[in-house]
């Protein structure tokens, strides 16, 4: 075998092992770092009575931003286990379902220090989300158009501010009296997973594109641990924040 063939299939065998494309976990360890930033601010907020508004003006916008940038890149990444080989509907079905149990694991949390109810959260969606996403794996153009239309029609049910049935959760349609601390229905978030995944098709259907350097920057390092394990820090790290911020005087839980 020549050697440039050797190459060739060195690297396809590389990128079918699972190698990581450091610019996608830079990003979401960018993702990361938003989130922290405001659920320190939420909590205070929350907990702490601070005059901060967390839930509407700047900081919505910031949280939307943030939840955007996540979506994103879950389509990206989907696009990427897609173009390394077809595993079938399964490996999806179960991903999805596993990220929808963390979901339901944070509803409890809430519930419980009645802290709100979490019914269709960001995790909720990501879930929901992957397997939704199974018959849209290999489009490009029209991800771009069904994603913009459906973030568009979610912008317009939104509008009308709905209230009804809690079946119509994951539509955009919200119980009246319900208090949503994390709420990210399917109309419009679904539609920027798709966007994503256009964004994915285009960028990495061929595998890396040579605008993206093999070996990650300095500067982009400190970020990339953050990438790698996003699922795991989203989880732990409002618990941990709050207890800091109890502990240090900051908030008060009103626990006892």
């Amino acid at each position: 075998m020549p050697r440039q063939a050797e190459g060739e299939s060195a690297k396809r065998a590389t990128t079918k092992s699972g190698s990581r494309y450091w610019e996608v976990d830079a990003a979401r360890g960018v993702a990361i770092l938003m989130m922290v930033v405001y659920h320190f601010t939420y909590d205070l907020y929350a907990f702490g009575g601070y005059d901060v508004d967390a839930v509407s003006g700047f900081w919505a916008r910031f949280a939307d931003s943030t939840a955007s940038l996540f979506l994103l890149l879950v389509g990206v990444s989907l696009a990427i286990t897609a173009a390394r080989g077809d595993g079938g509907f399964r490996p999806y079905l179960l991903r999805g379902l596993r990220i929808l149990v963390y979901g339901m694991l944070l509803t409890a949390v809430f519930l419980v220090f009645g802290m709100g109810i979490v019914a269709f959260g960001i995790l909720h969606l990501i879930g929901v989300s992957i397997i939704l996403a199974y018959p849209f794996l290999k489009l490009k153009l029209t991800n771009l158009v069904l994603g913009v239309a459906v973030f568009a029609v979610g912008l317009y049910v939104q509008a009308g501010d709905p209230t009804g049935s809690p079946w119509l959760l994951p539509l955009g349609v919200v119980p009246e009296g319900w208090a949503m601390p994390d709420y990210r229905p399917l109309l419009p978030w679904f539609g920027v997973v798709l966007i994503g995944l256009f964004i994915g098709n285009v960028v990495y259907g061929k595998g890396r594109p040579a605008r993206f350097p093999a070996r990650s920057p300095v500067v982009a390092r400190p970020l990339l641990p953050l990438g790698r394990n996003s699922l795991a820090i989203y989880l732990v790290h409002q618990p941990l924040l709050v207890a800091l911020l109890t502990a240090l005087g900051v908030v008060d839980l009103n626990l006892f």
